[in-house]
């Protein structure tokens, strides 16, 4: 019979958080590694069981129905194991991270869920606003590192993470009308996203008008997703139930910089931090 202790502990958490993710790639991002050591992982940790747990298609990645027996089971192994190394484990250390709203989508949180999850010695605290809030709050050391949108020249600091798109965004029953104003959801101003819309269709000679004016990139999405009007929206982040215009050309929108700004010191506490940005590039 299989001793449990003879698991890798590494593996056992590749194969949870595969199960909670159903991303190879955000899997390796969360645990700072490649996708192929993450799928190496997995295939020793089936050849030591027995069985096949997952199973991984070009479009999907599910469990089988052996991996879903072992899904309790490997929760277990993975909660006892951090308990013991708790038990003489110092006060977690507190890391403060803001991220610009404009950037949670609905895959975040459940990636910042299992970060959390998985971390005991870092405890995270997630604050979103909008751009010029957290770099206020980072420059006051109320945060330890942020991942904002580059709007300007003016704040060069920061790494490079990706270039966010953006786009046109409204539910899927609206009825975009071909000629006349068009009716857009909006934050109010100084909001950088807000002025890029309204520059792009000023530029483009299309009449506009506001019809709904939120705070929050998540208020925006709702009343788009809502059939309100039109939003413009980051790429990575848009709401389930909306859909890109398509009956009506709309202008282009540049792209911008997504960049993280930090402080933060410690082997420990960095790695946490890059298994974040890691999953941003790959959400």
């Amino acid at each position: 019979m299989l001793s449990m202790r003879s698991l890798d502990s590494e593996a056992v958490e590749a194969f949870l958080l595969v199960a909670e993710l159903q991303s190879f790639t955000q899997v390796a991002g969360v645990m700072n590694t490649t996708q192929a050591a993450i799928s190496l992982r997995l295939r020793r940790l089936e050849e030591m069981l027995g069985h096949r747990l997952v199973e991984r298609t070009p479009r999907r990645v599910r469990l089988t129905a052996a991996g879903e027996r072992f899904l309790e089971p490997a929760r277990a192994y993975v909660a006892a194991g951090r308990r013991a190394r708790d038990v003489f484990g110092q006060e977690p250390r507190r890391l403060a991270i803001g991220v610009t709203h404009h950037l949670i989508g609905a895959d975040l949180p459940r990636i910042l869920r299992v970060i959390s999850e998985r971390e005991t010695s870092v405890t995270l605290h997630l604050r979103t606003a909008g751009t010029r809030t957290l770099l206020e709050l980072y420059d006051a050391r109320e945060l330890d590192a942020i991942v904002v949108l580059r709007h300007d020249d003016i704040r060069r600091d920061g790494e490079l993470l990706f270039q966010e798109s953006f786009g046109w965004y409204c539910s899927a029953d609206f009825d975009l009308p071909s000629n006349g104003p068009v009716p857009l959801v909006l934050q109010p101003a100084p909001c950088n996203l807000r002025a890029m819309a309204l520059r792009a269709l000023d530029s483009a000679g299309i009449i506009w008008r506001e019809v709904f004016v939120g705070t929050g990139a998540t208020a925006v999405g709702a009343a788009a997703e809502a059939g309100i009007g039109i939003a413009l929206l980051a790429r990575s982040a848009v709401p389930a139930g909306v859909r890109e215009v398509r009956s009506r050309p709309l202008p282009e929108l540049p792209k911008l910089d997504t960049v993280m700004i930090s402080t933060v010191t410690g082997d420990h506490a960095n790695a946490v931090l890059r298994r974040i940005t890691k999953a941003f590039r790959s959400s």
